[in-house]
């Protein structure tokens, strides 16, 4: 295989993913740290600087200072940057800029190309770049519009300007940070038009870039044929059909569970009318996958919506997106084995199609590492600041998977907490990308080994 690489160092596209994370999220920190990025005109030391930098890269959304007060426009400005860098990938957005640049793609840039977005072929690769770039920038103008229709009256226009493209673009890339005040989307808890646009936003940033153009694809193909709905539904690939099959399933399952759990719960849902107790259940549901956006603070939730939140966080959006997570189909592939094995049958089949065998192990090994990952982390986090089981879960979860919420754990943690999550969300964003290449790659020699049956005895 071809490498990249500076000097005598050499990096394979495995290697390259999670530096390019890396270095731009030191670069995001000292831009952060001039003088210039806070709203007092003063340095903002290292760890700030450093863990406001990976939450924007990382598109998680957990904050320790407010994002609103404490960075002036120019560091706002930054944030978004990092954000809309983050969510689309760093490789993604330099293959942007040699795009513009008008430079030739060697076979290696193909190749980092084709992992930083997890696809399994070579082929149109920078026609899939430019659509994935169009349709990202289209939907978070046309989300901008919409929010421009509360904010620019309730701000005026240069600051309902800037929220709407600021919270459009943290929508869309799955991030959750907002520079409208301390409490997220609380104030906006009765707002269908603000609560439903973000949650548009998060559905199209989580559902998979694959899965969009598929969709547009199979729809048009409708319209030019006179298909009817269920026909094009038909017509839709195997991947599309779990995505938003599973995605509709969590989000519904998920509204259904916090609704029962935070019916009667005065400090969330408890004191709203029907309606908009429905309306917070299924934004719950939807942010709480990977957004980060809130209407009630999470610490007055019940233990059983925590325990629910857990699991809505560790499967996370959809792969080829700006999700984080564990992804729907690693989540769906891993009960899939679980049937089959149960069931004794040898091929797993979904929609008339064979899932593979090399596609059971990877999500397995996601799943796996990625749990023990959480696990680990949150014995740290507890060790350096020690606090209620669920909210250092919660914390970890949510870092992890990207999503952003807190139980008001995150302002309070010390140089060392603040450190651990940190890694957190980087492992989270980078975590499931890389051992997804990593694992396609390693024991070719191995394999070509056979040996003799052994002996063990399993449960």
């Amino acid at each position: 295989m071809e490498r990249s690489g500076f000097g005598k160092i050499k990096l394979s596209p495995v290697q390259i993913i999670p530096a390019s994370f890396l270095l731009a999220i030191l670069t995001g920190a000292l831009l952060l740290m001039l003088p210039v990025s806070s709203s007092d005109g003063q340095v903002t030391d290292f760890v700030t600087a450093l863990f406001t930098s990976t939450t924007s890269i990382c598109v998680t959304g957990l904050v320790v200072v407010d994002t609103y007060a404490h960075w002036s426009l120019f560091g706002q400005f930054i944030i978004l940057i990092l954000i809309q860098a983050g969510g689309l990938g760093m490789i993604a957005i330099a293959s942007s800029i040699m795009l513009l640049m008008r430079r030739k793609f060697s076979l290696t840039d193909r190749m980092l190309l084709r992992d930083a977005f997890n696809l399994n072929s070579n082929t149109k690769l920078l026609t899939f770049l430019i659509k994935v770039l169009k349709g990202t920038f289209a939907i978070e103008a046309i989300g901008a519009l919409l929010y421009s229709i509360r904010f620019i009256p309730e701000f005026g226009a240069a600051k309902g300007l800037w929220y709407s493209v600021f919270n459009a673009v943290s929508a869309f890339c799955n991030a959750g940070i907002d520079v409208i005040g301390p409490n997220s989307l609380e104030n906006y808890a009765e707002s269908p038009l603000i609560l439903g646009v973000t949650s548009l936003l998060i559905i199209f940033g989580g559902i998979g870039f694959v899965v969009w153009f598929d969709v547009w694809e199979r729809v048009s193909e409708g319209v030019r044929k006179r298909f009817s709905p269920l026909t094009v539904a038909k017509r839709l690939s195997e991947h599309s059909k779990l995505v938003i099959a599973f995605t509709l399933a969590l989000i519904l399952g998920g509204a259904l569970l916090f609704f029962a759990f935070e019916y009667r719960n005065p400090e969330t849902i408890g004191t709203m009318g029907l309606g908009g107790k429905i309306m917070n259940a299924l934004f719950e549901s939807v942010t709480m996958r990977t957004a980060g956006f809130a209407t009630f603070a999470q610490e007055k939730m019940t233990v059983a919506s925590c325990i629910i939140a857990y699991v809505l966080m560790f499967i996370g959006g959809s792969p080829i997106g700006t999700a984080g997570g564990v992804k729907t189909t690693t989540f769906f592939f891993l009960i899939m084995n679980l049937r089959s094995y149960l069931r004794d049958e040898n091929d797993k089949v979904l929609f008339n199609r064979r899932v593979s065998e090399e596609s059971m192990r990877k999500s397995s090994a996601v799943v796996f590492v990625s749990a023990a990952t959480i696990l680990t982390l949150t014995i740290l986090l507890y060790l350096f600041n020690p606090a209620h089981l669920e909210d250092l879960l919660f914390e970890i979860f949510s870092a992890c998977g990207t999503v952003g919420l807190t139980r008001s754990l995150t302002p309070n943690l010390d140089t060392a907490g603040r450190i651990i999550v940190i890694i957190a969300m980087y492992l989270g964003r980078i975590g499931p990308i890389s051992l997804v290449a990593l694992f396609s790659k390693k024991g070719a020699d191995s394999n070509r080994k056979r040996y003799s049956d052994g002996v063990f005895y399993v449960g």
